[in-house]
């Protein structure tokens, strides 16, 4: 079985081909490209040196078939991946605005990804598995929370470490039951990779400091503070330290922090130190924005190993 395992949606995205371009008026686009975070966390994973699997549905379309073969092609198990005959793969569009920023419509609602169910988590999914990666993304229907709390319980019982990345925007926190299922996987989890604002928000604290306190005091031993182009700061029991950003020309920033992700929790599994891990992380995250494509931006440690020798010392 795999080393690193995570639940959630595999989407499709479409993409405005001009900055500044709104979905008010008619426009190009260009895609699909293969996404979803789960589906990006877990492929950068795998292509960082550890043996993942995802469990996900796609509809019985080209856009479901362009992300599996995607997954395979770069090794992730794609054996939990199911077909809903009458449901079509989730899409994403996305347009991009001057200052930065982003508008998104998805399509996932009413997806194939829509119908993960309990019944599809099984604890011989969990066997020899190391790490179990939760999104918060994914809490987007009743029933993908409760197929992620059951994939909760069973990673407890068989004591796989569990790593949980919010990624959620800030007024579904106003929830109450998506609020009540994240406050869950934080009291939960080994590890979390939360974004400045995130970790405010989910833990109500406004001073980063003693809101990483009230985490530590849980169940988790480390937390990683992602803080985008300033680099991101470690914390764990007995000590912090800052680590510092790779600089690079931004050309699309959607998938950096699946990236960090799925390359720090790979390294954590194959031994490194979490300063190792999170070097690496970092050089991740900013290699992904270089490309254009949510899933284009993976890379091997190898082609990391370039990227931070082409940038010499960190920014």
């Amino acid at each position: 079985m795999a080393d690193i395992i995570t639940i959630g949606e595999i989407l499709i995205e479409i993409m405005a081909k001009n900055l500044g371009q709104t979905f008010e008026q008619t426009g190009e686009f260009i895609g699909p490209y293969p996404s979803g975070a789960p589906a990006i966390f877990i492929d950068q994973a795998k292509k960082a040196g550890s043996s993942t699997a995802i469990v996900s549905k796609v509809g019985n379309d080209g856009f479901g078939r362009l992300n599996v073969a995607r997954l395979l092609q770069d090794g992730v198990d794609v054996q939990y991946i199911g077909t809903v005959a009458d449901k079509t793969t989730g899409v994403a569009f996305v347009t991009y605005k001057e200052n930065g920023d982003r508008d998104f419509i998805f399509t996932i609602k009413d997806s194939a990804a829509a119908c993960i169910t309990r019944e599809d988590i099984t604890e011989a999914m969990f066997d020899d598995c190391r790490y179990f990666h939760i999104m918060g993304c994914s809490a987007f229907n009743e029933e993908m929370i409760a197929s992620l709390k059951k994939g909760i319980n069973i990673a407890r019982e068989k004591q796989v470490q569990i790593s949980f990345d919010p990624n959620v925007r800030k007024e579904l926190m106003e929830n109450e039951t998506i609020k009540e299922f994240l406050l869950f996987a934080l009291t939960s989890c080994d590890i979390f990779l939360p974004g400045e604002e995130e970790l405010k928000a989910i833990t109500g604290i406004e001073n980063e400091q003693e809101a990483v306190e009230a985490v530590l005091s849980q169940q988790a031993r480390c937390v990683v503070v992602k803080r985008g182009d300033r680099g991101c700061t470690v914390y764990e029991a007995d000590s912090s330290f800052d680590v510092k950003p790779y600089r690079t020309e931004e050309i699309d920033p959607t998938g950096a922090g699946d990236c960090f992700a799925g390359t720090f929790i790979s390294l954590m599994n194959q031994g490194s130190s979490t300063r190792e891990a999170v070097m690496y992380a970092n050089a991740s995250g900013a290699y992904a924005v270089s490309r254009k494509g949510p899933m284009e931006g993976t890379a091997t440690l190898a082609q990391l190993d370039q990227f931070i020798k082409e940038r010499g010392e960190q920014a």
